[in-house]
C-alpha cells in the first residue's frame, strides 16, 4: 500500500510558475515509477509526465507534448517526494493534478497506475 498526498496547487497568472509536490508513504517509494496526470472539468484524465523507478542506472522521463519544454518532473527517493515544476503556465493547464505510482516502468496509461493521490487544483488565469 502506498499513500500519496499532492500539494502546491493554486491560482497563478498565465506565464507564471508553480511547483507541485507529491509525498509518498508506505511501501518503498523508490521501487515505483511515478506519474503526474491532470483532469480538467468535463474532460478525461490525461497524462502529463512520468519518471522511472530508481533501481535502473538510467532514469527515464516522459512528457506529454502539450507540456514538453515547460514542465519538469523529478523525484527525491530519500525524502519520498516527487515534484512537477511547471513554468510558462497557460490557461489550458487549468486542471486538478494527480500523482500516481506503478510498478517499475513508466507508462502514459492511467489505468496501469495502482495508487493515486487526492489531487491538487491548479488554476491559470488569462
Amino acid at each position: 500500500q502506498v499513500t500519496l498526498v499532492e500539494s502546491g496547487g493554486g491560482l497563478v497568472q498565465a506565464g507564471g510558475s508553480l511547483r507541485l509536490s507529491c509525498a509518498a508513504s508506505g511501501r518503498t517509494f523508490s521501487s515505483y515509477a511515478m506519474g503526474w496526470f491532470r483532469q480538467a472539468p468535463g474532460k478525461e484524465r490525461e497524462f502529463v509526465a512520468a519518471v522511472s523507478w530508481s533501481g535502473s542506472s538510467t532514469v527515464y522521463v516522459d512528457y506529454a507534448d502539450s507540456v514538453k519544454g515547460r514542465f519538469t518532473i523529478s523525484r527525491d527517493n530519500a525524502k519520498n517526494q516527487a515534484y512537477l515544476q511547471m513554468n510558462s503556465l497557460k490557461p489550458e493547464d487549468t486542471a486538478v493534478y494527480y500523482c500516481a505510482v506503478r510498478q517499475a516502468y513508466i507508462s502514459r496509461q492511467s489505468s496501469t497506475y495502482a495508487y493515486w493521490g487526492q489531487g491538487t487544483q491548479v488554476t491559470v488565469s488569462a
